[in-house]
């Protein structure tokens, strides 16, 4: 019931300068929302007060997940924890790229790590952004259009766990993310530019054997979720201690998926329920749909959106409506070409 990874969310101190460095350092210019607003129903989240925020969703159409680049309007964001593999949370989010060597090159200002293999022999690097958030920007075969320019949009997300067959079952059982690409134990040398990566793990790559392909499948293309369990010591706090959601570094991981009412029944049978769950649809900027939240087993925030409309155009007034009939299959290509028409070029 997965159609892709949507977005990931991202807490900056700064919206606008963050998406200038999304856009013109991966490609993230394609602006499908950017407001202000209340977030009212993540009270249990922002310490039990209505927070205001300012929201960008950006997203990169040569394919691949979108990121959402979120600032606190109504308080000073909480700075995120020092990074390091040995923590559970969302970890290191993953950039597609055409060619490694051209991708690191054009990051050299960054000051990437070597580039190496993955445990699927992708070629591969990890840059740290200027707000101290990881990615890593690894080779693809997963396209969507090929505009100029190296870089696709997010193809997975690394986790961190401190129980792997707890979380095997909550990704596998509750999320219908089945099928085991990987499962191995060691140190990786794809690691190893990041803080704590010289660390033994148990490091597991899944994805869903049959993946969704409802409105946006097309465009998100596949994804994968890495779940990464230190074995050489014991780990660290969870990187969301402290911190509100929203704060500073990755706050949520976004799913867009079909027939959420089957997902929350799932869920709810495994001893899982949603935290937060809008129920009929809701406003979020230029669309509107259902959201919910569900917590893995450290707690760490997994959204889950579908999306009842959608503006292609908000110069031409150009909204479409997801009958449950066109949630089923990809949306027309030439629909995304209106969308890109609202690209940012620096």
């Amino acid at each position: 019931m997965i159609n892709g990874i949507q977005q990931v969310g991202i807490g900056t101190p700064n919206v606008h300068d963050s998406f200038k460095w999304y856009r013109q350092n991966f490609g993230f210019d394609v602006p499908v929302f950017d407001e202000a607003a209340e977030a009212p129903l993540m009270t249990q989240y922002t310490g039990g007060v209505v927070q205001s925020r300012h929201a960008i969703l950006a997203m990169n159409l040569n394919g691949g997940g979108g990121m959402e680049i979120w600032q606190y309007t109504s308080r000073e964001p909480a700075a995120q924890l020092s990074f390091s593999l040995k923590r559970p949370g969302l970890l290191v989010t993953r950039i597609k790229c055409e060619n490694a060597k051209n991708a690191h090159s054009e990051l050299s200002k960054s000051k990437p790590s070597n580039i190496t293999n993955d445990p699927m022999n992708k070629s591969s690097f990890s840059v740290i952004d200027p707000y101290g958030n990881p990615f890593i920007v690894a080779e693809s075969n997963s396209w969507y259009k090929k505009k100029p320019g190296q870089f696709g949009g997010i193809e997975g997300i690394m986790i961190g766990v401190t129980n792997m067959e707890k979380a095997l079952t909550f990704y596998r059982d509750v999320m219908g993310i089945d099928r085991v690409l990987f499962d191995e134990e060691r140190v990786f040398d794809d690691l190893k530019g990041l803080e704590g990566g010289h660390e033994t793990y148990r490091r597991v790559r899944l994805t869903p054997k049959n993946r969704n392909k409802g409105a946006f499948s097309k465009v998100f293309g596949d994804f994968f979720i890495e779940l990464l369990e230190l074995k050489s010591g014991e780990p660290m706090d969870h990187n969301m201690k402290g911190r509100f959601w929203g704060d500073q570094g990755f706050i949520h991981l976004c799913f867009d998926v079909n027939q959420m009412d089957s997902i929350k029944k799932r869920a709810e049978e495994l001893n899982n329920a949603f935290t937060i769950d809008t129920g009929d649809s809701f406003s979020m900027g230029e669309a509107a749909g259902r959201f919910a939240y569900v917590e893995d087993p450290n707690g760490t925030l997994i959204e889950l959106v579908e999306t009842e409309k959608i503006t292609i155009s908000k110069k031409l007034g150009w909204r479409i409506n997801l009958s449950p009939s066109r949630k089923r299959k990809p949306l027309p290509d030439f629909l995304f070409t209106v969308i890109g028409m609202t690209r940012v070029k620096d």
